[in-house]
């Protein structure tokens, strides 16, 4: 597929990274942009390899930032979506670490050290996730459970109407939000995730199959299944707007979640005795994409 640009390299690769970090990118904010690669110089003291995936058609911002902070640009010629680029910018390296992270995260100073040495500490940890805050200071809930069909079913209908309700909570792992110790968890959010290399390629990387939208819950579900733990660091801190794309585009986001969290469920629970728990839930998540989308005019 597309071959990396080198936009930051002209002389070549300077010697070997001990992390790889790769970010996608879609048409994207030229300060907000600036704003992740210079904070990631502040977030560690390891030698980084910055990859760029610029799934989008404007490529000024991207080329003025990769040029300022030593980037490579891989080009594909298309929107691949989130977890088939990643796995493209991720290609061939030989870090032993990897990040996955979107362009709109600010790090903290240190907080990829402290995700690494977390790393070093959990020597089965195949993936390992910061404390997303958002941009008012609150806790995204980042590191949740595995969605059941009870509770992944709970949620989807009931989180519009009742925010609090017990679904939510429990697949949300909202008791443990306010808590310092390091923890398995489920899955964690795509949005800013270490991953061990060789854990990564050991289960294929992300699920091409999903545009964008439950590939970090498909990753975290196969990680464990491999025997590999998601570990939760909240010693580590960045900050992510959350929003940022959904109230750009908001009914093809929903749209979009909830063709993912079909495909995750049906993919998951697959017995033929659960078929008509399946097909249930399959209607209630289209009847609620439908009732969210109703009133966008898209």
């Amino acid at each position: 597929m597309a071959e990396p640009v080198n936009a930051g390299r002209p002389g070549g690769r300077e010697a070997a990274a001990d992390v790889h970090v790769v970010t996608i990118a879609y048409n994207p904010d030229r300060r907000e942009l600036a704003t992740f690669a210079a904070t990631l110089a502040d977030a560690t003291a390891a030698r980084v390899r910055l990859t760029i995936v610029d799934n989008g058609r404007a490529h000024e911002a991207v080329d003025e930032v990769a040029a300022a902070h030593g980037a490579e640009v891989v080009r594909p010629g298309a929107n691949l979506g989130y977890g088939t680029a990643a796995n493209l910018g991720a290609r061939g390296g030989v870090e032993p670490w990897l990040v996955v992270v979107n362009t709109d995260v600010e790090w903290r100073a240190g907080s990829l050290d402290t995700l690494l040495e977390a790393g070093e500490r959990h020597a089965r940890a195949g993936a390992l996730g910061p404390t997303i805050l958002n941009l008012d200071g609150t806790v995204y809930a980042s590191a949740r459970a595995l969605p059941s069909l009870v509770v992944g079913g709970g949620h989807a209908v009931l989180a519009p109407i009742w925010p609090g309700n017990p679904f939510t909570a429990r697949y949300q792992q909202r008791s443990g939000m306010g808590a310092r110790e390091e923890r398995a968890v489920g899955w964690l959010s795509g949005a800013c995730l270490l991953l061990r290399r060789s854990a990564f390629d050991a289960v294929g990387g992300f699920d091409e199959g999903y545009f964008m939208f439950f590939e970090d819950t498909d990753l975290g579900d196969r990680l464990a299944r491999a025997g590999w733990d998601n570990v939760y660091v909240p010693s580590a801190q960045v900050v992510h707007d959350q929003g940022a794309s959904w109230r750009e585009r908001p009914a093809p986001m929903v749209r979009a979640h909830h063709r993912s969290a079909e495909r995750y469920l049906r993919a998951r629970y697959d017995a033929w005795w659960q078929l008509p728990v399946r097909s249930a839930l399959a209607g209630g998540l289209r009847a609620r994409a439908r009732l969210l989308t109703r009133h966008s005019g898209e």
